[in-house]
């Protein structure tokens, strides 16, 4: 038996003693009495998250190895804080929240750019045992203040702008706009003033971020639950009401605490470089905490993989920094490959200490995974996982037994998740044959426990269909190897760049519209994000505006009200969208014609003249 086996066998087979031994990694307070009761893990034990991702490193002897590098190529700004200086950062800030009435249990909204103040946000939050929920800079007001109407914060933690490559983006004016639109209301807003543009703050209401803090006396760690929420992160799902995806304390220290070693091959003192955004699990799990639990150097950038100012910005920030695994999404090796065709950039850089390249947040195209890995030597490692996760459940794990890579797939199973491919019965499928993709229960810690302020829609979104099974929401396969292969959403949620994003969500605000009568949104393939969203619509009866000066209008309207994240730049006006008889809009038929693969008309349609006219109006785009 292979090494990769015995471990992955035991996990499955002895969970209890297999996450038993992982939570030794761990500094508790108060030991767990039971690894796994009634549906949580680690019931009874008590710790605190910040504690073990800072304080203990300091008691250690690691208070001078550099904690968090932040390299910001739009600002000219690089900053190194050792893990000593980030705790002192973090107890003020804490010290901050808590002198506002902040206090184990209650909640807290972070919008905040790439800056190394958003990680201590985090942290400071974990410290008080407050609950974080970390809002994408790049989401527009609606977004920001249906998200604040959920989570309900005593603080929102702000700054004054995000900057793009070509552009200051003024966070202010966004949140005092959701703030209006909003039915809660924080007792305060505290704003980190960028001297690239500075805010405006309402008396009474809004901090300046420098003074709260110098003002603040510095907090202690507050020992909480294991089960108690850490954060909640929203995710997209197939209806317009936010999904608050709850992660606990106990379980996603363990987890991803041992993730780091055994799936990254990361080890203590050595630069871990994610490349993604605070506002996505990738930042929450590998930016922040994952990194810090392990005692690792993380890197904070604030920029984009080309045009800050090259292609080549990737390849810097891995050879100055020393990095030693980069973690990014294939969208950003597409991005770069298409600017620097030949990989002329990179042959500027030293990268020798690069030792492995992780990528995940869509799949990974084989074409992609052959560019990057003659590029660059080393192995390519596409590993698959989902929001809800929290970490990996199908990877290469290279700190257990690197496996050979087959492109295509994300290798295999990772320990902890027991995967299986069931068909519309609820049986495994053979070898080969697709399916929906599964977990069987438990989940291992880490994953999320339940969906904020909603456990009955958790139990229908993931549970319901095939019953002691999660439900992915992916679809896939296994080859005769046990490779795992995942071939895309089984549901109405698109993959932008790694970003999950909602066509439900994107067809309310077309069909909000006063000329459109109804639409219909799909993703279609993009060989450099992955998907983009298209929207087919239909006008009311009677409407004599120009359909082009709707489309324009409709894409405006989304960037608007969803952001420009979902870029969402094409709208195309059709005379009536493809249905079956009883009204479903064939939208897996469309998405098949939209990119180009055969397709068979349904028995089902109403009108099967209906798809070539899609067709049509796509040739006419």
């Amino acid at each position: 038996m292979s090494a990769y086996e015995a471990v992955y066998r035991r996990s499955i087979e002895e969970p209890e003693a297999f996450w038993g031994e992982a939570a030794r990694g761990i500094e508790w307070d108060t030991a767990a009495s039971t690894v796994y009761e009634g549906g949580r893990w680690f019931p009874g034990g008590r710790l605190n998250t910040c504690h073990n991702a800072l304080d203990r490193h300091v008691a250690a002897g690691r208070g001078e190895q550099a904690a968090l590098i932040y390299d910001s190529p739009v600002t000219g700004v690089t900053r190194t804080y050792t893990y000593a200086g980030l705790l002192e950062e973090t107890a003020r800030t804490a010290g901050m929240l808590r002198g506002l009435g902040v206090t184990a249990g209650d909640t807290v909204v972070i919008y905040m750019p790439m800056v190394p103040e958003a990680v201590v946000a985090m942290l400071a939050c974990a410290r008080l045992g407050a609950v974080h929920s970390v809002v994408f800079g790049g989401f527009a007001a609606r977004e920001l203040a249906v998200r604040i109407d959920h989570a309900r914060p005593k603080v929102v933690l702000s700054a004054s702008c995000g900057i793009e490559p070509s552009r200051v983006v003024a966070y202010k004016p966004l949140l005092d706009d959701a703030l209006a639109q909003a039915r809660h209301r924080p007792d305060r807003c505290v704003i980190l003033q960028r001297p690239q543009c500075r805010a405006e703050l309402t008396e009474g209401r809004d901090l300046d971020w420098a003074q709260a803090v110098a003002a603040a006396e510095p907090a202690g760690c507050v020992s909480v639950a294991a089960t108690d929420p850490l954060y909640i992160l929203y995710t997209s799902g197939t209806t317009g009401a936010p999904k608050g995806v709850v992660r606990d304390n106990g379980g996603h220290a363990v987890a991803l605490h041992w993730s780091m070693s055994n799936v990254y091959g990361a080890a203590p003192g050595e630069v871990f470089w994610a490349a993604s955004d605070v506002g996505w699990v990738v930042g929450h799990s590998y930016i922040v905490y994952g990194p810090l639990l392990a005692g690792c150097t993380t890197v904070l950038y604030e920029g984009k993989p080309v045009g800050t100012p090259d292609p080549g910005a990737f390849w810097r920030v891995v050879a100055t920094h020393g990095v030693r695994t980069l973690f990014t999404a294939p969208t950003a090796i597409r991005a770069i490959k298409k600017e620097d065709p030949s990989g002329e950039y990179a042959k500027k850089h030293d990268l020798s200490g690069l030792r492995y390249l992780f990528l995940a947040g869509e799949r990974l195209d084989p074409d992609t995974y052959h560019w990057a890995s003659g590029l660059l030597g080393i192995p390519v490692i596409d590993h698959w996982w989902q929001t809800e996760t929290g970490w990996p459940i199908a990877a290469n794990c290279v700190g257990i037994e690197p496996l050979p890579v087959k492109p295509g797939s994300p290798t295999k199973p990772v320990p902890g998740w027991d995967v299986h491919i069931l068909d519309g019965e609820g049986r495994d499928c053979p070898p080969g044959a697709e399916g929906a993709v599964t977990v069987r229960l438990p989940l291992p810690p880490g994953a999320l426990p339940t969906l904020y302020r909603d456990p009955e829609r958790f139990t229908r979104s993931y549970l319901d269909r095939y019953p002691g099974h999660y439900l992915t929401g992916d679809g896939g396969h296994f080859d005769a190897d046990g490779y795992l292969y995942v071939m895309g959403r089984i549901d109405d949620v698109i993959n932008v760049a790694g970003h999950r994003l909602s066509t439900g969500a994107m067809e309310e605000v077309i069909a909000a519209h006063p000329d459109v009568a109804e639409c219909a949104v799909i993703g279609v393939a993009d060989e450099l994000k992955g998907q983009l969203p298209v929207g087919f619509v239909v006008l009311k009866a009677g409407t004599s505006r120009d359909p082009q000066e709707v489309e324009r209008e409709l894409t405006a309207l989304v960037r608007e009200r969803i952001g420009p994240v979902a870029a969402f730049r094409r709208a195309v006006v059709v005379s009536r969208l493809p249905k079956t008889r009883s009204g479903k809009i064939l939208r897996a038929t469309m998405r098949d014609i939209a990119d180009g693969r055969p397709y068979t008309t349904p028995s089902t349609i109403e009108d099967p003249a209906a798809l070539p006219e899609i067709e049509s109006a796509l040739e006419g785009t």
